[in-house]
């Protein structure tokens, strides 16, 4: 199927281009995608049906992943009609998706939002991979998921989709001066922005009651992930009360948080994540970190939307205040504007969301 004519312009590749890619055999699927699996800006990638327990984390570099494994692997273990992955435990599964990419276009992963609000460290490898989340432009071969629960063991099957990948050609990222200019014509935070490698966003200590997050618990029963709006939250989490607009991040403890901050992601735009940075503090902030387009927009029923922080502190306490900034969003032109955009007609979760726990969790 021949490609519109904007196919070729330097951007984020959106769902229609996706869908292309898919009917070139660009992206192929050991089983034929599923509703939904399009999403924006990004396909949602699934569990193949075998998993591999490892010892340790790994990247192939020179090699396959394959050749890599008879380092590492520990046992490996049929996902069948669903198998657990215990928490601390690291694991290597197969995707059903494999990629045969153009030589200018890359890929981008991520966790998925639900993903990221349980703890469940997830990225991708690739053959010949030296880095995580990261895919050359023109590479053809497998994909993997490393999955590693770090604070509840959780029930998973073939199929389950816990991270996604964002096709792109080019350079897509806005520099500050057109960042600015962008906020100027679509308002992308409420009040002042604060743009220096990205836009700014801060956290909310100052929600009505003093219960602004919520601090996994340590001991919990096993999530089941097909098993939505289900788990009482206080089996699995404690709330987390700010005094003075103040709390303390215990290292070790992982946290949901929310942003300060509206955020808005016009339709014409996607945005990510940046990393971390630890001049901000010693804690990293948001596992699942891409952000469609259309997240926050009033002509998606968001008019503004929170960024959820999924926060985990590293070395030391760390005393977190209200306002403080805790991380940046990078802007990407789309190549063009998305067939369907994220919010009420895709039935997105975390359209318009305020503090919220993943989907598996009853509203507390």
């Amino acid at each position: 199927m021949p490609r519109s004519a904007s196919a070729k312009r330097a951007g984020v590749i959106p769902a229609q281009g996706i869908s292309a890619m898919l009917e070139a055999g660009e992206i192929t699927c050991a089983v034929p995608p599923v509703a939904g699996q399009v999403q924006p800006a990004s396909l949602d990638l699934r569990l193949g049906w075998r998993a591999c327990r490892v010892r340790a984390s790994f990247l192939p570099g020179t090699a396959s992943v394959a050749e890599r494994l008879a380092d590492f692997e520990m046992m490996s273990f049929d996902l069948g009609d669903g198998a657990v992955l215990e928490k601390g435990c690291v694991y290597l599964v197969p995707l059903m998706e494999a990629l045969a990419l153009p030589d200018d276009v890359s890929a981008v992963a991520n966790a998925k939002s639900s993903t990221g609000r349980l703890d469940l460290f997830t990225r991708l490898i690739t053959d010949r991979a030296t880095e995580f989340d990261r895919v050359a432009a023109g590479y053809a071969g497998p994909l993997y998921a490393e999955i590693s629960p770090r604070s509840f063991s959780v029930l998973v099957r073939p199929g389950m989709r816990l991270n996604q990948i964002r096709f792109s050609r080019g350079t897509a990222t806005l520099d500050d001066p057109s960042l600015a200019a962008l906020h100027e014509r679509e308002r992308l935070v409420g009040g002042e922005a604060h743009i220096s490698g990205g836009l700014a966003f801060s956290v909310d200590l100052d929600l009505p009651g003093g219960h602004v997050g919520w601090r996994a618990k340590p001991h919990t029963g096993l999530i089941d992930l097909d098993r939505l709006d289900h788990y009482a939250p206080l089996d699995f989490w404690e709330p987390v009360i700010a005094r003075d607009r103040r709390i303390i991040l215990d290292p070790g403890a992982f946290y949901i948080l929310v942003s300060r901050e509206a955020v808005h992601v016009p339709p014409d735009y996607a945005a990510e994540m940046a990393p971390y940075v630890a001049m901000v503090g010693e804690f990293r902030v948001h596992y699942a970190g891409f952000f469609d387009p259309g997240f926050g927009h009033a002509g998606a029923g968001g008019a503004g939307s929170r960024g959820v922080l999924e926060v985990r502190c590293h070395e030391a306490p760390f005393a977190l205040d209200h306002g403080q900034v805790v991380g940046r969003l990078v802007y990407e032109r789309m190549v063009e504007r998305p067939d369907v955009l994220y919010g009420g007609a895709l039935g997105s979760n975390y359209q318009g969301q305020g503090l919220k726990l993943s989907k598996h969790f009853k509203a507390a």
